[in-house]
Parts: C-alpha cells; sequence; structure tokens
C-alpha cells in the first residue's frame, strides 16, 4: 500500500476546502419583521395589500399559468424572507417538472380549472425547468440517450421542442 504524496494531500485538502467553502446559500436580503419603506412612502392600507392576484387572466393551454408575489411587485415584503405564487391549471394542462431546491410537478387531469397557492420560505424561490435546462441545451446526446434509455430520436424530437 502506497503513500500519497505531499503534493497529492495538498491537492485533495485544497479541493476538500473549496467543497465546504463553495456550498453556501442564503437569501440575498436579511430577514426581520419589518423593513422600513423608501422615504416618501405613504403608509397605509395600499401599501400593505398586494392587488397581483385580483382578476388573473390565464392562457388555456398545455401550461400551468404562474403569476408571482414577491418583494419586486410588492414591496411590504421586503426584509420578510418569503414569496408567494398563484398557479392556474386550465384542464389537461401540467406544471413541467422543476425545480425550487426539491424536484416536483403538477398536473391537472380534470375538466375543470384548478389553483392552487404556493408560498415560499425565500424571496426568490427560483425555477429551473428541467425540460428546458435538459433538452434546451447542448447536453450530448449520447448523455440523454444513455440516462434516459431511450433512442436518439426521441431526443432530438424533445430538443426540437424547447424554445
Amino acid at each position: 500500500m502506497g503513500f500519497l504524496s505531499s503534493t497529492a494531500v495538498t491537492v485533495i485538502l485544497c479541493l476538500a476546502a473549496f467543497v465546504v467553502l463553495s456550498a453556501h446559500a442564503a437569501n440575498p436580503e436579511e430577514i426581520r419583521d419589518f423593513a422600513p419603506p423608501p422615504p416618501g412612502t405613504k403608509l397605509d392600507g395600499n401599501f400593505f395589500t398586494s392587488t397581483k392576484l385580483r382578476n388573473i387572466n390565464f392562457d388555456k393551454g398545455a401550461f400551468a399559468n404562474v403569476t408571482t408575489v414577491n418583494v419586486n411587485n410588492f414591496p411590504a415584503l421586503s426584509g420578510l424572507g418569503v414569496s408567494n405564487a398563484l398557479l392556474v391549471y386550465p384542464p389537461r394542462s401540467v406544471n413541467v417538472p422543476h425545480t425550487h431546491p426539491r424536484v416536483h410537478f403538477q398536473i391537472n387531469k380534470g375538466k375543470q380549472t384548478a389553483r392552487a397557492y404556493a408560498s415560499f420560505s425565500s424571496t426568490n424561490a427560483g425555477l429551473v425547468s428541467l425540460p428546458r435546462t435538459l433538452f434546451g441545451v447542448n447536453i450530448d446526446i449520447e448523455v440523454l440517450t444513455k440516462s434516459f434509455e431511450v433512442s436518439p430520436y426521441i431526443i432530438k424530437t424533445l430538443s426540437a421542442q424547447q424554445p
């Protein structure tokens, strides 16, 4: 059994430190109970009321319609570390598999419109659409065919559907 050289040990320790130091996630803003509004803002019921989710028009297509409420369009949320979304699912529509950091999807198999309200414990929950991420970029087709155990034709067809 051989011993690692001091150079190899140094490289391994540096890589380990890099992994530990790079594995950090945080909200971009300080979370507090209340963040004072910008100077000159009128503090009345209008400041603390969002109308973003009222009278929502939605497409009756194959995909869910998502309307977000966050610090960018409702400043009263500033400092609270939260965001929200209203999802409207027309009949037979789907919210494609995606991550926030957890992987999930939703589908409305019914004949009527369904709605969902989501709350996130982050000012920006983020969204990574798996179909677009997997098939809308230049991942080597061999990697995708082996990963999904399908033919190159299927991968090419799926890739052609992405914007």
